[in-house]
């Protein structure tokens, strides 16, 4: 085997080990981490976007950028855990593709429910907005995404009328919004995650699914095929409703994933695992500004 092939070789395997061994610890953010270099990259830490200790966002930038497109990521964890610092990956990947990226924090349940982390989104995409050609971006060429609880927080920022408005973001700014095994649809009365939502709250007035504004930009939704924490339906429903409203909306099943793998192959050395950072950059490159 010659020394590239076997360096590859080397280098999926220690990958794949350290995925496995993470997932069963429940932390594959960590290992993904360890990973990744930022080297070459600009980073600016805890830039913040609001008073409270957790308004703040780590933002990746390529260097020697103009009119970049602009990504808000937002992380997962039912609403009640998770942080930028474990999403380094996430920030890296999509600087790497020559995306301005932001990877904020937002307040956490049962302390802070709905809406405040989506306010939150909305705070943190305003901020990055405003500061966008300091970092290489473009102020009209931004995109949100998230994962889980976070893509239920993208989701809802960019498709609901309310927020972008109420936060002072141009809505032609947001030229699409990238969900990652987001639960969009579900009565969240049956599940622990009801504490992130008011007391006596109906899902009917508060569902992503429920209140698409028709002028809402083009959607991604991506679901992995082996999700057993989101149920796939999710994602079924909010692109019926999409659709329903007249806004673009593309829902692709990604095979062999699972509800974590699905954000890993985010991460450039675990693309081997299935096809999310190619599917996010098409889309960004699809409908960014030229």
């Amino acid at each position: 085997m010659s020394s590239r092939k076997f360096r590859r070789a080397a280098g999926l395997a220690l990958a794949a080990a350290t995925l496995g061994l993470t997932l069963a610890a429940c932390s594959p953010q960590n290992a993904l981490n360890t990973v990744t270099s930022t080297r070459g990259l600009n980073i600016t830490q805890n830039v913040r976007y609001g008073p409270a200790p957790r308004n703040v966002m780590d933002v990746y930038a390529p260097q020697n950028v103009q009119n970049a497109p602009v990504v808000l990521f937002i992380h997962g964890g039912s609403w009640q855990g998770g942080d930028k610092e474990g999403h380094k990956f996430v920030g890296e990947s999509l600087a790497r593709a020559g995306y301005v990226t932001g990877v904020m924090n937002y307040r956490l349940a049962p302390e802070h429910r709905y809406p405040d982390y989506v306010q939150d989104a909305a705070s943190a995409l305003k901020v990055l907005r405003d500061r966008a050609q300091s970092y290489g971006g473009s102020p009209d060429n931004l995109f949100v995404m998230g994962h889980s609880a976070g893509g239920f927080n993208a989701v809802e920022v960019v498709d609901n009328a309310r927020w972008l408005q109420e936060a002072g973001v141009p809505i032609r700014a947001v030229r699409g919004v990238i969900g990652v095994a987001g639960p969009y649809s579900y009565d969240f009365r049956q599940f622990p995650s009801r504490v992130a939502f008011p007391e006596g709250g109906d899902p009917a007035n508060i569902m992503p699914d429920r209140h698409v504004r028709p002028d809402a930009p083009p959607n991604l939704l991506l679901v992995a095929a082996n999700d057993t924490t989101v149920d796939p339906y999710n994602a079924v429903n909010m692109e019926a409703a999409l659709k329903e409203a007249g806004v673009p909306v593309t829902r692709t099943v990604l095979p062999g994933l699972n509800h974590i793998t699905v954000i890993a192959a985010m991460a450039r050395p675990l693309t081997f695992l299935g096809d999310t950072r190619q599917q996010v950059i098409d889309f960004i490159e699809a409908h960014r500004l030229k």
